[in-house]
């Protein structure tokens, strides 16, 4: 609900929140109090009204209602300072209801910032330093800070108030940290008071609110599974969930035609197979409708022959009816095996992003729906940033494309590192299986060039032990070329020196999730090869490296 409200909605939401804070449940109010402390903090022409509510809290006389508004007050002082100061008194009228350790640090926090605006705050911070030692650390650890404040702002009323929480902090408590607190303070107030008010009373850095931190991407998730323990931990329920049901959805271009959700199961082996047995019975279960008579159209049929021995695992481009835009694709789904459903392929990254670019094709007589996706565990965890395929339908002999966002959020697979990526797709007819090829270049990101000295620390604070060479075969032989085309790639060119009748060029690469690999490769002229060493931190991925630089050299 957080993340849900603007300024427009801001009155119902606080009405509900208020409402939440009179219920039974102490855990549930507390929250519920919290709740609007954030929104205060999320949108600031909105804070009135929710400093308004909280006080409104207050005057119920509940004592863990006021302890927790206390709490959030402290945060809203800290957001907004020198604004909602007049509300302090109304605090401190409650001063002898705190009984728990986060509330009184909050109290006593407010009482030592706002010393100098509240006549009898020496009064207050005795009143907790009567029994400091009986404090949890939390509270005395605050009530050390505040009183040194307080001595900052009234020197002359308080020299022996701030003399003898020292005392205690540095005597008389076992704390380790309350007692070095208490020696430093101790010593800035003896040989520098200026330089004890520049540190303790330096302003304190505004605090904000996280809600709005994550992708829109996975927002749109959340809220489709707000009803949902998804909506609680913030993740996917495919992240958290070995087997579920995914929630009823509505994808924007079928708002007014209910589909049915996208059944998944999360792989249950090391080696990341699906349980398609499992996965058949539960859409079973499910009761999808499948349309009645589906066969192929005799023009269909010679088209699906056609897609599936042109395209038969090479690159491919768009199939008939669908515009020809895109990188080559290859066959993903052949029609036979899909029902009359043809897919084809390929990934790409494209404006600092990873995207499997789909082209669909219907084969069938009947119109195709209901189209959702998803990735198995793999090696990147890399992932679909939505399920639901955004694409009406499909009618008879009609084909679409579709740009899939990918995010490096989901389950990340155990074992030997590989490319493959394992896919469910869903229609209104059923589930199907396939795995596609990810070029490893793909997962290369912009901002893997490192400079000479930064390239040097790295490779030096590798171990040599973890360093990996080998000797490739290769068609380019201009130096200078195979740079220019590794760049294109994202491999980056970092320096380069002779020596002994041999040429060095030093490259390096960053891979999805920020993974540095450094490259130094040899040449020799007249000689068609070259020698290439590699350092990273995650020698497990060395192989697909190989591979990929045999690929290069060779192409």
């Amino acid at each position: 609900m957080i993340m849900l409200c603007t300024e427009e909605n801001i009155e119902q939401v606080l009405m509900e929140f208020k409402e939440y804070a009179t219920e039974v449940d102490v855990e549930f109010v507390r929250k519920s109090v919290r709740a609007i402390g954030r929104l205060a903090i999320k949108l600031e022409n909105a804070t009135e009204k929710c400093v308004q509510a909280l006080l409104e809290l207050i005057q119920t006389k509940v004592n863990y209602v006021v302890q927790e508004v206390i709490i959030v007050v402290k945060d809203i002082f800290r957001k907004y300072p020198n604004k909602y100061e007049r509300i302090i008194s109304t605090l401190c009228e409650n001063l002898e209801s705190l009984d728990e350790p986060e509330a009184k640090a909050s109290m006593i926090w407010i009482v030592g910032q706002y010393a100098e605006r509240i006549d009898n705050a020496n009064d207050l911070i005795e009143s907790f330093i009567d029994g400091f030692k009986d404090e949890s650390p939390l509270v005395q650890l605050q009530l050390l800070t505040a009183t040194v404040k307080l001595f900052l702002k009234k020197p002359k009323d308080n020299q022996r108030l701030v003399q003898s929480v020292l005392d205690l902090a540095t005597q008389e408590c076992d704390n380790p940290d309350l007692r070095d607190r208490g020696f430093v303070y101790w010593r800035l107030l003896s040989s520098d008071p200026e330089a004890a008010k520049v540190v303790v009373l330096s302003e304190k850095p505004l605090i904000t609110e996280d809600s709005s931190l994550l992708e829109p991407s996975l927002l749109d998730e959340l809220i489709s599974n707000i009803g949902t323990l998804s909506s609680v931990f913030h993740k996917l329920p495919e992240t958290f969930v070995s087997k579920y049901r995914a929630a009823k959805v509505y994808s924007r271009a079928e708002v007014d035609n209910e589909e049915e959700a996208f059944i998944s199961d999360t792989p249950n082996n090391a080696t990341g197979g699906f349980d398609m047995s499992e996965m058949g019975s539960e859409l079973a279960q499910v009761g999808v409708s499948v349309p009645t008579n589906l066969q192929p159209q005799p023009q269909f049929q010679s088209q699906a022959s056609a897609f599936t021995s042109q395209y038969g695992g090479a690159t491919a481009p768009a199939a008939a009816g669908a515009p020809a835009a895109g990188p080559p694709r290859a066959i993903w789904l052949p029609p036979d095996q899909g029902k009359g459903l043809g897919i084809l392929g390929a990934f790409v990254r494209r404006d600092g992003k990873v995207f499997a670019e789909l082209t669909l094709q219907n084969f069938l007589n009947a119109p195709l729906n209901g189209f959702a996706i998803q990735f198995n565990r793999n090696t990147f965890g890399l992932m679909p940033s939505a399920s639901i395929i955004q694409i009406a339908q499909l009618n008879p002999g009609e084909a679409a494309q579709y740009s899939l966002l990918l995010v490096a959020g989901g389950q990340i697979t155990q074992g030997p590192p590989s490319t493959i990526i394992q896919i469910a797709f869903k229609n209104n007819i059923d589930i199907f299986y396939f795995q596609a090829e990810l070029p490893f270049h793909v997962l290369f990101q912009e901002d893997g060039k490192l400079d000479k000295n930064a390239y040097l620390q790295m490779w030096q604070a590798i171990p040599d032990a973890e360093e990996r060479a080998g000797e490739y075969q290769m068609r380019l032989m201009d130096v200078d070329a195979f740079t220019k085309k590794l760049e294109s790639f994202r491999v980056f060119f970092v320096a380069k020196r002779q020596m002994n009748n041999q040429e060095f060029i030093y490259l390096s690469l960053k891979v999805i999730g920020g993974i540095l690999m450094l490259l130094e490769v040899s040449f020799t002229p007249g000689i068609p090869s070259c020698k290439c060493a590699l350092r990273t931190s995650r020698t497990d991925l060395v192989p697909l490296v190989d591979i990929w630089l045999r690929h290069i050299f060779q192409a």
